[in-house]
């Protein structure tokens, strides 16, 4: 490939990429045609992308950027999988498909700056949290202790209620109070 080319193709990396953060490499070498397309056609469904890239180049466009961190998985054939909501949105699904293609191969991932390495690392990464779930865990923290006060602050008021009601219904039927110790 002619010097031109290379250098075409890493500012076509460096556009498509610009500004991705997180993304997951596969090897998607020995997978069936058939496999292949249905694995593709599953994943921009959920709107997740599969870029075949080529190494080298690749590792050019990469470097000095947020994807600097997922060079070491450039290596033999290699997919960069990216999209969805989050990466691990991505993870997920390609764990999940994983059980069904039998040659798909798990590199690594990358989000925000921490690599997970290999097929450990990115289901370890498919159990985190996705943004939505975090942000609803993060807005039940906050709720949680305004509830607890409102119930406390509530509680005594609600048994002061019943102590005047009881004293009400006494002295409507007819009974005496009498002072207790």
């Amino acid at each position: 490939m002619s010097k031109p080319m290379k250098e075409m193709m890493v500012r076509d990396y460096r556009n498509r990429f610009e500004g991705l953060s997180q993304a997951l490499i596969v090897d998607i070498r020995g997978i069936e045609a058939n496999e292949n397309n249905s694995l593709r056609l599953g994943l921009h469904a959920k709107n997740i992308r599969v870029s075949v890239i080529r190494n080298t180049l690749a590792r050019e466009a990469f470097s000095g950027t947020d994807l600097e961190g997922i060079l070491p998985t450039l290596n033999g054939p290699t997919a960069l999988c990216y999209g969805g909501d989050s990466v691990v949105d991505v993870a997920r699904e390609l764990c999940d498909w994983v059980k069904k293609v039998e040659n798909l191969d798990l590199k690594g991932a990358i989000l925000d700056g921490e690599f997970f390495e290999g097929e450990a690392g990115v289901k370890r990464l498919s159990t985190f949290p996705t943004k939505e779930e975090a942000q609803s865990k993060v807005v039940q923290l906050v709720l949680s202790p305004a509830g607890n006060l409102i119930g406390a602050a509530q509680s005594p008021g609600g048994n002061i209620m019943g102590i005047v009601k009881e004293i009400q219904e006494r002295l409507e039927n007819g009974k005496t109070i009498e002072k207790t110790a």
